[in-house]
């Protein structure tokens, strides 16, 4: 289950609807009510986050590609994946507990696997963009 805190619009998270869990971006909060309007792609459904019905998408290599990174796979066997001037590194390949990123001059370090809905929180802290799958150049 996912905190209602740690959900923005705009942010990427899978969700429980008739029986089947599909992909969705959160186009609309209501915090009064702790619900969120999830578009599901030709749908889109209101979701009480209480309910479990929301799970974080975890981040993988496949997630950054179609977030339109690219990737570096440097000699020491780490990995770096870049959009525009923000940079993830990862120890190793497809090895994602544990994150450094920056932007400028600023550094963050994750010791933890990370859901994707907080790296787009973080993106967007940090560059004041809403990551997505558009070209960041």
């Amino acid at each position: 289950m996912i905190k209602f805190s740690e959900l923005k619009q705009g942010s990427h998270v899978m969700a429980a609807y008739d029986g089947d869990v599909k992909r969705g971006e959160i186009a609309e909060i209501k915090k009064s009510e702790k619900q969120v309007c999830i578009n599901l792609g030709e749908q889109t459904f209101w979701f009480d986050t209480g309910k479990g019905l929301l799970t974080a998408i975890p981040i993988t290599d496949a997630e950054l590609t179609n977030f339109k990174f690219t990737k570096l796979v440097n000699t020491d066997g780490s990995v770096k994946y870049s959009k525009g001037a923000f940079r993830l590194l990862i120890p190793q390949q497809n090895d994602f507990s544990r994150i450094e990123m920056w932007y400028r001059d600023e550094t963050r370090n994750f010791a933890a696997p990370m859901a994707l809905h907080t790296l787009q929180t973080h993106f967007f802290e940090m560059t004041k963009v809403f990551l997505n799958d558009g070209s960041f150049d």
